[in-house]
């Protein structure tokens, strides 16, 4: 099933939840990053399952990596009077106005997936971002014996990718012999492609190459078959979509990836916003452990 055509049964079946929801007064409006990544088709999906399996009205909107949309779909939401609004940032900074909005107006905030910058929501879920960057450079330095040259492709806008980087650097101290000789930002795959074949134009001697997500890694893959490097360049992805997996099963020079958990967040957004619609205290942070996929 295509991309649109999933989001749309996706968009339809949280409209019938929002009517049929009933006791929970106005619900749930949750605000999603994007509709063109696997993550958020499978997020959404387990959100909008979870809310009808509970009855809880709920209304998805997307982004598109648009911060403008964002923030205007927010407003309706907060205009409408939810309950509690779920939030991926596609800014997290961006974004702390109409959280500060929306409080004010009395509506609880869970972020999910990408945390939000400046302010304390009633709620973060998502993965440990830091501990997968970390993990990310621990199978780097393995792959790469300990030494050698690596390039980093960013997203910084985005806190959730901020924290990956930052652990990746953190667990490329305990070796010495690595040196990060570029990081560049390129969101899109498109974007990624052109970014990494920069970067291997500029350094012919990397070795390795870590994408903060699985496009980015997918993109510096093909550019590294581009540039004849097969042989030489190790790279390592972010979120373990079907694809990222299957890239790692058969593509010598996908290593590996940190692998998500998209449906259990989703899933853990509603449910937190239930127990906050029912006066219960949730945890501020709830980070779900990510695991390594190196191959089946």
């Amino acid at each position: 099933m295509s991309v649109a055509r999933t989001l749309k049964t996706l968009l339809a079946t949280s409209a019938l939840v929002l009517a049929a929801g009933g006791a929970w007064a106005d619900g749930i409006g949750a605000s999603l990053l994007t509709q063109q990544h696997p993550f958020y088709i499978e997020l959404a999906g387990a959100m909008v399952a979870e809310a009808e399996a509970q009855g809880v009205p709920l209304k998805v909107s997307i982004a598109n990596q648009d911060l403008s949309k964002q923030l205007a779909d927010v407003e309706d939401f907060i205009v409408s009077g939810v309950d509690v609004i779920v939030i991926s940032p596609v800014d997290s900074a961006g974004v702390l106005p109409i959280i500060l909005k929306a409080e004010k107006a009395g509506i609880k905030v869970v972020t999910v997936d990408v945390p939000a910058k400046g302010v304390d929501v009633t709620s973060y879920i998502g993965t440990d971002n830091y501990v997968g960057g970390v993990k990310a450079a621990e199978l780097m330095g393995k792959e790469l014996g300990g030494k050698g040259k690596v390039a980093i492709i960013d997203y910084p806008t985005v806190q959730s990718v901020v924290a990956r980087i930052d652990g990746f650097k953190k667990g490329l101290e305990s070796f010495p012999d690595i040196e990060i000789v570029a990081q560049q930002t390129g969101i899109t795959r498109a974007e990624a492609l052109a970014v990494a074949q920069n970067m291997l134009q500029a350094n012919p001697d990397i070795t390795g190459i870590f994408g903060f997500g699985d496009d980015a890694a997918l993109a510096a893959a093909v550019a590294v078959k581009s540039a004849g490097l097969e042989d030489q360049v190790k790279v390592i992805g972010f979120d373990g979509m079907e694809e990222a997996r299957n890239a790692v099963d058969t593509n010598p020079v996908m290593v590996g990836v940190i692998q998500q958990f998209p449906a259990q967040m989703g899933k853990e957004a509603v449910d937190t916003a239930i127990k906050i619609m029912a006066g219960e205290e949730v945890p501020a942070e709830q980070p779900i452990a990510p695991g390594v996929y190196t191959g089946s």
